[in-house]
């Protein structure tokens, strides 16, 4: 009788249990359409406020695109074209701070300087529009310049310092390669820009000076390199012959072992040491070709500049736009007020 009593109290607790997760179900499932039913019934309410002020909108935006029109059509035709450089020896907020003056120049329609500069006769300094320089970003400068950083500083201010803070402190002068960007109203004027770019950094005497230095540096370790080479690989050499003397005695039972484990070891000793050296000889020839410039360019202006075009350059389009966003808030602000006087009736 009990047994059974437990029994008819479980199927009770147990049917309680469901009833409680079917509601719960129940419950979730209402709140989830509630959702879509709030996004829904709004969704309809900006298709409503749409279809009411359609008329408006449509005239707004064909005033704004007549208006562009006009505008567009009245507007100088501008061209660009683009140099990517990779300066050296930190010269990188020199070359920011040149072409910041150069378009300070612009700005104060400051022809004849602009002229004296580039070489540029006065109806070509006189197109110059802007100068702009910006980094190219590549997660791997960033990545480099922190391994190197780890490798010149000493541990306990490598915990200190993590790559995420190295990273929020890592300037855009540090990036490897820049962009210059050059517009003008004529396309015909960049091709003699970027050696005049690039001469006003070159010329700086300091970093002349720190170019002249380096380049002597690797040409001595280039030459030191190479004769470590010779030398090695003239030893190696020697114990080759050595280890081939040695095979020959012990075929013929002598009792002189030159080609012993410790000349086969001190051989493989002499081949690692030449693999690198000949490893330090292709870094040492990369940076004498990367090095030999303060400012190596990898890609030169373009002598006939590319036409500035784009939807986002179209005033008839930014004008449009821009009357029927007007528009918008003047409708809005018009129903607000309504909403407003009716809110205490």
């Amino acid at each position: 009788m009990s047994t059974a009593k437990n029994k008819n109290e479980e199927e009770v607790d147990l049917g309680s249990l469901f009833v409680i997760i079917g509601k719960g179900f129940k419950n979730f499932f209402n709140f989830i359409g509630s959702i879509f039913k709030g996004i829904f019934h709004r969704f309809i309410l900006i298709l409503i406020f749409l279809r009411l002020h359609l008329i408006k909108f449509a005239v707004a935006a064909l005033i704004g695109a007549i208006a562009g029109f006009f505008v567009e059509n009245s507007k100088e035709i501008k061209f660009s074209s683009n140099l990517i450089v990779k300066p050296n020896f930190e010269s990188t907020q020199l070359l920011y701070k040149n072409i910041n003056y150069y378009n300070d120049l612009i700005t104060q329609k400051n022809t004849q300087q602009l002229s004296s500069i580039f070489k540029l006769d006065s109806s070509k300094a006189a197109s110059l529009r802007k100068f702009e320089i910006t980094p190219i970003t590549n997660r791997n400068d960033v990545i480099n310049a922190y391994d190197k950083f780890i490798l010149e500083v000493d541990t306990l201010t490598v915990k200190s310092y993590n790559f995420d803070d190295f990273e929020k402190n890592f300037t855009d002068f540090e990036y490897l390669n820049h962009e210059i960007e050059v517009v003008a109203t004529v396309n015909y004027v960049f091709s003699s820009l970027d050696n005049i770019i690039i001469e006003t950094v070159e010329k700086n005497q300091y970093f002349n000076r720190i170019k002249k230095l380096t380049k002597e540096n690797l040409l001595t370790k280039d030459s030191i390199l190479r004769v470590n080479f010779t030398e090695v690989d003239s030893l190696r050499n020697v114990y080759m012959r050595a280890i081939i003397e040695g095979a020959k005695n012990n075929s013929n039972g002598t009792n002189i072992d030159l080609g012993s484990q410790s000349n086969a070891t001190k051989e493989n000793d002499l081949f690692e040491i030449d693999r690198k050296i000949i490893y330090d000889l292709s870094q040492t020839f990369e940076d004498i070709a990367s090095k030999s410039d303060v400012i190596n360019i990898i890609s030169n202006f373009q002598s006939i500049g590319s036409e500035i075009k784009g939807i986002t350059n179209n005033y008839i389009f930014l004008l449009s736009s821009m009357s029927v966003l007007l528009m918008l808030l003047y409708v809005s602000l018009i129903e607000f007020n309504k909403y407003l006087m009716n809110y205490n009736k």
